[in-house]
């Protein structure tokens, strides 16, 4: 495993539903990474850019800004899904506290050149959604 990150956020920004879903933004606020190659502070401001499709499923488009703990600066976008029933979607909407393992929540992810090594690999991750913050272990590709 490379690290963990934890991310919070703000409530969704709801512009509404565009020839291609539902859309949200949700402004990433502030978080950490921790690993054993890799500590960072999530500096704020970053966005959460979501499209709900029709069956609840959810594509992000995240762009958040990095800064280690030795002052470089990485520069990290994913996208990610979140799928799962129709009934923990909906918990999941209304905030509430959902076990990972009724829903399916994964990532991966590229970074700048500040940490070149980042630019030459593929990660995953399993993410987590809790009220006001988002968990994920992220994993290098070998």
């Amino acid at each position: 495993m490379l690290c963990d990150m934890k991310l919070t956020v703000e409530g969704a920004h709801l512009p509404g539903k565009t020839p291609i879903g539902n859309r949200r933004i949700i402004r990433v606020t502030g978080g950490k990474l921790r690993g054993e190659q890799l500590n960072a502070d999530v500096i704020p401001g970053g966005d959460d850019w979501i499209t709900v499709r029709e069956d609840g499923t959810i594509i992000q488009d995240v762009r958040i800004l990095l800064q280690t703990n030795d002052d470089a600066l990485i520069m990290m976008t994913y996208r990610g899904i979140r799928t799962g029933t129709p009934d923990v979607l909906k918990r999941l909407d209304n905030n509430e506290d959902v076990d990972p393992n009724e829903y399916y929540f994964r990532t991966s992810e590229t970074a700048s050149p500040a940490y070149d090594w980042l630019n030459r690999r593929i990660f995953v991750s399993r993410g987590v959604r809790l009220p006001g913050k988002v968990i994920y272990s992220i994993y290098t590709i070998e």
